[in-house]
Order: structure tokens, then sequence, then C-alpha cells
């Protein structure tokens, strides 16, 4: 469906999650602290021993003044309590005086939000405050200082990143000795996007024995997984820190399964699902997710119903991600009858369905011609509280317009502006060749100025529809002055909009003029297509010109385009209306030897003809060489061969296709109807009359006076006056018979 860009796979969604779960995590657990751990490196160096600047006489008596003033302030505000020390404290005094107070948190934390308000603290000062704040398990305001300093305007992050570092490692010992300072540090520098120094920490704190904790490496791997040449980095980082002693749990696996997904190498994937348990990991519903996703995003249903067996055997039920994938992957691929048994049972397992996956049915139903089903569906999903969509309103009024249901559709774009949803060019362009197939040329050209009052601008393709539709009607010359307002508005001319004239001048026997305007189209540096070329064909066949049909085909074969189906049914139909069956034949014939599959259209042709001309022989050869090549008759195929077999009297062949035609969902035509009866009739099958009859009167289809009259008299004679009298009143309404003159004939 066009925009779907509204309809996102929901795993798109899976890395965001991470990130967010784990800096969550990170800030609001201490858990994470006890998943770093130290390697049994003999190799390993000391963290360095804190020795600062030892203070002068004069300083200690001022930190000793400072720090027992903050200490002893109570209620009053640290501002207040520091303003006689102001002038005299200098970088160095900070550090002594944290030095002092370090134990009481509040106090630090006031202090060293009092000295910032005044300058920017130093680099060591920082990484003391860090240190502090992790030892205090106050991981959030850890995070956030060293964010603010790595963040600060012109800081030049090489050698900041060096110093900093350097100045964590120094105060450690002394300032809180707890490794998970380092891996704040970490997820800082992985969330603001230097991964490069990421790495480098990683691996500095590698020389010390430490090893991050697998929650800041997951972090990593999704970022690393999403730039650009990031997979294989990716997989180059998930590899070599499983060998330094980092433990990827169920969540790194998962974002490593969901990046093979991402670029398409879902076998891989797979493959990483299956290796899980080996690894230590069992795999759960989001790694099972996001493979079937990934499969669903390449069209491949089998392994999907494979890895849902799995799945179950393991006790884990698939969750909305997994439905909606394989709901979007069914409608897709025109299963939607399927795609909608999925809804069912993701809704019998207590899952409700969004928006996107109502749309994505709705839109399916639509696609196939099921325009109720898709109602249904609207309907069904408002009765959940679940709001239709501009997209959702698109779909629905795009099937709408497809099956001319145009009134509907019309209705349908004043409710959705009464739910406040403003239309776009797109629905106004869709509701725009609605009408215009519809013939409603006024309609269409109304619609189109409500679409430039809602300050909407028509393009290409809205003009182009309009003027098809004028060409349509044979309204040349309004076209060509439509054509001259796009030329005035700087709109270029495309090959629909040339195609569109080409088939407007065809149907009104301009075939000159259209062959003329294919010049133009060329002189003007757009080339003409098959489409275009076929209309030519199709427009001298119905001439009976089949030599210059001949001469078009040859010219678009010199052009190196490719005849489509249609461009060989065109000349098919025009051989067979030219009674040149012969070549007919020929043309079947050579299809099939250059393995150009026909279609029932290309039969239909062949067949009309024979039947037209009584040889139910060669109709019936036609029919059975179809079937051999496995191409499915249409409503048009049985209604051409029962319509033959009774004009030939063959009426049990007729009755045996009759019921094929209904069995396989067709329904007959009103003239096929007709043949039937009279045929049973002129047999005097009078049970098999009546039921076809009767049939046809279910279907809502007109009989003729002639069968009226002759069903009347046959229920008058056989006793039955009520329905008699029945089909007299519906003769009457339906057929505008003198109702006095088929009662007359009764008495």
């Amino acid at each position: 469906m066009r925009r779907c860009s509204t309809f996102v796979f929901p795993y798109l969604r899976f890395s965001n999650s991470v990130i967010k779960h784990t800096a969550f995590f990170s800030y609001s657990s201490n858990s994470a602290i006890e998943k770093l751990s130290f390697l049994p490196l003999t190799a390993a160096r000391p963290f360095p021993d804190y020795s600062p600047k030892k203070p002068s006489i004069r300083d200690s008596e001022l930190v000793q003044h400072v720090s027992t003033s903050i200490k002893q302030r109570y209620s009053e505000h640290i501002r207040r309590v520091l303003k006689p020390f102001e002038s005299k404290i200098r970088p160095d005094h900070i550090i002594w005086v944290l030095m002092t107070v370090k134990s009481d948190y509040k106090l630090v934390l006031d202090f060293f939000d009092w000295w910032c308000q005044r300058r920017d603290p130093s680099i060591e000062v920082c990484c003391i405050i860090v240190h502090i704040a992790v030892s205090q398990k106050d991981a959030r305001s850890a995070h956030r200082f060293i964010h603010e300093f790595w963040a600060r305007p012109g800081v030049d992050v090489t050698v900041f990143f060096s110093q900093f570092l350097e100045k964590l490692i120094y105060t450690y010992k002394d300032w809180g000795s707890n490794p998970f300072a380092f891996d704040i540090f970490f997820q800082v520098l992985v969330e603001l996007g230097s991964l490069d120094y990421g790495r480098k920490l990683f691996d500095k704190m590698l020389h010390y024995g430490l090893v991050l904790s697998v929650s800041s490496c997951n972090l990593f791997l999704s970022r690393l997984s999403h730039e650009i040449e990031g997979h294989k980095m990716m997989l180059k980082v998930f590899n070599e820190f499983s060998e330094v002693g980092v433990c990827w749990d169920n969540e790194s696996h998962n974002i490593v399964i969901h990046s093979f997904c991402r670029i398409g190498k879902v076998k891989e994937a797979h493959n990483l699902l299956l290796q899980m348990e080996l690894r230590g990991c069992m795999p759960d519903v989001v790694s099972y997710s996001t493979v079937i996703n990934g499969y669903c995003a390449t069209g491949q249903f089998e392994p999907v119903m494979k890895i849902i067996e799995e799945m179950q055997a393991k006790g884990l039920m698939p969750n909305a991600f997994t439905f909606n994938s394989i709901i979007l992957l069914l409608s897709k691929t025109g299963k939607v009858l399927d795609a909608e048994k999925i809804l069912r049972e993701m809704t019998s397992q207590g899952i409700t369905p969004d928006n996107v996956v109502y749309t994505t049915l709705i839109d399916g139903f639509c696609k196939t011609g099921n325009i109720t089903a898709a109602y249904r569906l609207f309907n069904e999903m408002q009765c959940f509280n679940i709001y239709p969509d501009l997209v959702t309103y698109t779909a629905l009024i795009c099937g709408l317009c497809q099956t001319g249901n145009i009134a509907e559709a019309d209705n349908l774009l004043n409710d959705m502006l009464g739910r406040g949803l403003e239309p776009d060019e797109f629905i106004y362009t869709t509701l725009i060749d609605g009408y215009c197939k519809a013939g409603e040329i006024r309609a269409a050209f109304s619609l189109h100025n409500k679409m430039v009052q809602m300050k909407l601008v028509p393009n290409i393709v809205t003009y182009s529809t309009l003027v098809d539709g004028l060409c349509k009607l044979g309204e040349l010359d309004t076209a060509n002055e439509l054509l001259s307002e796009m030329c005035g508005k700087g709109l270029e001319l495309n090959i629909y909009t040339y195609n569109s004239l080409v088939n407007g001048l065809c149907k009104a026997g301009n075939v000159k003029q259209a062959v003329k305007l294919m010049e133009d189209m060329e002189a003007s540096g757009i080339h003409p297509d098959t489409y275009t070329y076929t209309t030519i064909m199709d427009s001298y066949c119905k001439c009976g010109e089949m030599e210059k049909a001949h001469g078009v085909l040859r010219q678009m074969l010199l052009r190196g385009l490719q005849p489509t189906i249609v461009t060989f049914n065109v000349l098919m139909n025009g051989f067979c209306m030219s009674g040149m069956l012969e070549e007919g034949d020929k043309l079947l014939k050579w299809m099939l030897e250059k393995g150009i599959m026909p279609n029932a259209t290309t039969y239909n042709s062949l067949m009309k003809q024979y039947s037209v001309r009584n040889d139910m022989r060669m109709t019936s050869e036609a029919y059975k060489g179809m079937l051999g090549q496995r191409v499915v008759p249409n409503a048009n195929t049985f209604n051409i061969l029962i319509r033959g077999h009774c004009k030939a009297r063959n009426m049990k062949e007729a009755w045996f296709l009759h019921k094929e035609m209904i069995k396989k969902g067709f329904t007959p035509t009103l003239d096929t109807y007709h043949a039937l009866i009279k045929g049973f009739l002129k047999r005097k099958k009078y049970s098999e009359a009546k039921e076809i009859f009767e049939e046809m009167r279910r279907y809502g289809l007109l009989a003729d006076k002639e069968l009226y009259s002759a069903f009347a008299d046959m229920t008058y004679e056989q006793g039955n006056f009520d329905l008699a009298l029945e089909l007299c009143d519906e003769a009457v309404e339906k057929c505008f018979a003198d109702k006095t003159d088929i009662l007359s004939r009764n008495a």
C-alpha cells in the first residue's frame, strides 16, 4: 500500500527499547555493579595510589574553616555560609574540602554545585565527584556529571578523553574503589556516539583486569549495529568481547539477531538463534519474533511456521510483534483470509491488535476487491476503540474507488473530515480517478476545485487522471485545454498523460491523430511505451486493419520494447474479429513455443469466434488446450461455452458447465441464463428450466417478457395460482409489460 511509511515493522523499535532499557537499568539498579568482574590476569596492572598536592598551613586553616562552616550550617543556605570565603577559595581547596566532607553525600553535592555556579570544575574534581556518587549508589547523578562534562562546548574530545580517563583511574582507589564508575563513563561515550573512545576505554580497563558489564556492552552492540558499516564491527566486537570475559546474555544475542535481520541475512540470524542454547542462553519470545519478522520481511512463510512450532514446543507464545509480522506477510502475498485467521488467533490469546494490523488487513481485502470484509474490519476496530487514521481511510477509499463504489468513497471522505482528519493529495486524486472512471467528470472537477480550496496542490497525476477521464468521454478539446493549463503551471507532461490522450483519440476513431501524437511524444523527449503501441494496435485491430497492426508490433519490437500478454490478446482479438481464426491459432502456438503464457482472455477470443461459427468441436478443443496449459478459466470463459453449447443444443454439456461455473464462485450473465432456460424449455426439460429460472431470480437478474409469460403459463397450468400472479406482478414491475395481456392469456 502507498505510504505504508506509517505502517512500520514493529522490530524497528527493538533497538531503541534496548538502549532505553539498558540506560534505565544502569541508573536505577545496583545489580549492574555486580555484573562487572575482574579477570584473573597475572599481567593486570594495579590501579595507582592517589597522591594529591599537599596543602600549606594557611591552606589547611582555610579548608578547616570552610569545612566546619558548611558542616555546621544547619538550615542556612550554603551560598550565604561560604560568602566570606568566596575570594579566598582556589581550585585546590575544593579537593581538600571534599576530602573532609566526603562522608556527607548531600553536603558534597551542595558544595560541588556551589563551585560549578562560579567556575568550571577541574577534570580531577569532576572525577572525584563521579567516584563519590557511584560509591553512594547514585548512578544517575554520576552519569549526568560525566555527560555534562563531556558535552561542554569547545572541548577537544581527544585531549579530554585521555585526561578524563587518566584522572578517573588516578582517583579510583581513594575516592570510591567502585569499578562501576568506568562502566558509566563507557555508557556516556556510547550514548554520545563516541564509539571509538568507548572501545579504547574497554581495552584500557582490560589492562587493569576489569571487564565492563554486559549491560553496557549490549548498549555498545546496539549502537554499532545502526552505524554505517556497523554490522561487521558489531560482529567483531561480539566475538572479541566474549574472548576476554564478557558473558553475553539474551539481550546481546537478540541485538545481533536483529542486526542480521535488518540487513537481510535472516539465515544467519536463524543460525544464531539455534546456537543460543549452546552458548548458555535460552531464546526468549523476542529472539524468535525477531527471526520471524526477518523471514516475513523477505517473504518467506514456510520457515515462519516451523519457528512458531519450535516456540510453542518450548512453551513460548507469539507476541503482538510476531502476529503483526505474519499478518503483514500474508496480506502482502494476497492471503488475506489466512491473515484474518491469524488475527482471530491473536485476539483469542488476549492480544489486542493495533491500528497497523487492522489497516494492513483492510488494505489487503480492498486490494482483492472484498470491500465487505474490509468494512467489517473497519467497524470492528472502532468497536475496540481503535480509531482509523489517514492510512486506514486511504486504503478503504482506494478499494471503494477500484470497485466502482465512488458514492460510498465520497461518504467515507466526509466521515474522515468529520473526525478532524485532513485528506491529502493522494486521497483527492484517488477519488477524482474514481469519478472519471465512472464517467462523472463534473463531479471529478468539483472535487478538484475543493482540493484547491483546501490549499492542496494538484500534481501531474491529478491532472493526468482528469485528462484520461475527459478522453474516455470523447471530450478531447477540453482535455487539450486542460493540458495547456498544466503546461502553464509548469507541470511537465509524462507518459501517462500522453497515453491517456492516445487512448482517447483511438476510442474516438482518430487513429491517424493518435499516431501523430505518438510522433509528437518522441519529439518532446518522451518515448512511447508498450501501452502506447498496444493502444494503437488495438485501434487498428478493431478497424480490421490487421496489416497495420502488425506494422505497429514490428516497430515496437525494433524499439526493444517487450510486448505484454495484453499486446498479444489485442492481436488475437483482432484476428478473431476479422474472421482470421487460422492466424489466431498460429499466434497461440507461437506464444506457447516462445514460452509466453496465454491467459483466459487469449483463449476466450478464440472460443468466442469458434462458437459464433457454431463450431463447438473446435471451441471444446480450445477449452481443453486452455486447461492443459493450466490456465484458469474466468467467468467469461464459462459464459461463452454455455451459450455456445445451448445454441448447439448440447444441453447436457451446458448443464455440467453451469454447475462447474457456480462451484467456482462465478455468476452467469443474463444472456447465459436466458440461453440455458430457453434451451431446456425447447428440450421440454421443465424442472431444469425452472431451477435455472429461480436461481436467476435469486441473483436479482431480470428475465425477459417471453420467459415470464412462459413460466406464468406453466405455473398456472400446474394450479399454482399464487406463484402465477406473483410472476405476473414481477413481469409488470420489471419488464413494464401489460398485466392484463398476460392475465387474459391465462384465463
